[in-house]
């Protein structure tokens, strides 16, 4: 069953097979023995993908249920014991590096023996339908068969360097900001307007003149510390350039709204040991984290 339900999360047997640490030729074995055992067909295989029959997800569904409550029943005894196994955890960049990483280090610490799987992502991924145990999500969710846990806000700043507004002078409204290279992580602004609220708590679009895209903030940030352009970070990623003055954040009393910060799992029913009480840490240690950078602000 926990090879079946692997293959089925991962989407293929030479995944399942890495994240197990047995070979591919096993897995496809013990899904053979399975299927025979069952007496039907639970994947439909060719060499491009693989998809569930009815009757796999049927036996899927019951399988993850007859899983967790075992796991459950054996965990008994567990609660002060160390974690082991495998936990698989999705983040997008700029959060996953600058917040869940601190924590994860810290859940180290306290479960040495616990192997850590980080995937850093900016795809929206569900933890129930991609295979992951632990998902960190920022901005708005859509309904879905999983838990959201709020964690806070991560604020996001309005940046230039000091040889920048040194050179072309400090933009005195948002109507200003067209005049001055912008550069952005891809996708983030895609209408190339970036949103700003007045001081009647109103929301405005203001355009902007994107000159340079990353899909990873830290290039963004390299930029913006080289004086090319003003730019909008997550304030976690650039809270050091801040206290050390080579980054000005610049028309703060017109702030961007914030995103709202998430940690996603699975239903309890359908949850591990492993991944019920790494939830709990990671909850504690982002939502005191998240609450000391607004202090910090």
């Amino acid at each position: 069953m926990r090879i079946f339900i692997r293959v089925v999360e991962r989407g293929s047997m030479s995944a399942a097979a890495r994240d197990l640490g047995i070979g591919q030729p096993a897995v496809s074995e013990r899904i053979e023995k399975l299927e025979a055992h069952l007496g039907t067909r639970l994947l439909r295989r060719n060499t491009r993908n693989m998809s569930l029959t009815h009757s796999g997800n049927v036996f899927y569904e019951r399988s993850k249920t007859a899983i967790q409550a075992a796991e459950h029943a054996l965990s008994v005894n567990e609660e002060n014991q160390a974690l082991q196994g495998k936990i698989r955890i999705a983040a997008p960049y700029s959060a996953g590096e600058s917040l869940l990483m601190p924590a994860l280090l810290q859940l180290q610490i306290k479960h040495p023996e616990l192997q850590i799987d980080v995937i850093f992502n900016d795809r929206i991924i569900d933890p129930v339908t991609e295979g992951v145990d632990i998902s960190l999500r920022l901005g708005e969710i859509s309904e879905g068969f999983f838990v959201a846990r709020p964690l806070g806000s991560v604020h996001r700043v309005l940046l230039a360097s000091p040889s920048l507004l040194a050179k072309i002078g400090y933009p005195r409204s948002p109507d200003a900001l067209a005049d001055y290279p912008f550069a952005a992580v891809s996708g983030v602004f895609a209408s190339n307007r970036i949103p700003m609220l007045t001081s009647e708590a109103q929301l405005v679009n203001v355009p902007v003149n994107v000159k340079f895209q990353s899909t990873h903030w830290r290039s963004v940030l390299s930029y913006l510390l080289a004086g090319h352009a003003i730019g909008v970070l997550q304030f976690p990623v650039c809270r050091n350039e801040i206290a050390q003055g080579s980054l000005i954040p610049i028309l703060s009393h017109y702030p961007i709204p914030p995103f709202n910060a998430w940690l996603l799992h699975p239903p309890a029913g359908m949850m591990s040991y492993e991944t019920r009480i790494c939830a709990g840490l990671l909850e504690r240690y982002l939502k005191t984290s998240l609450s000391e950078m607004m202090e910090y602000e």
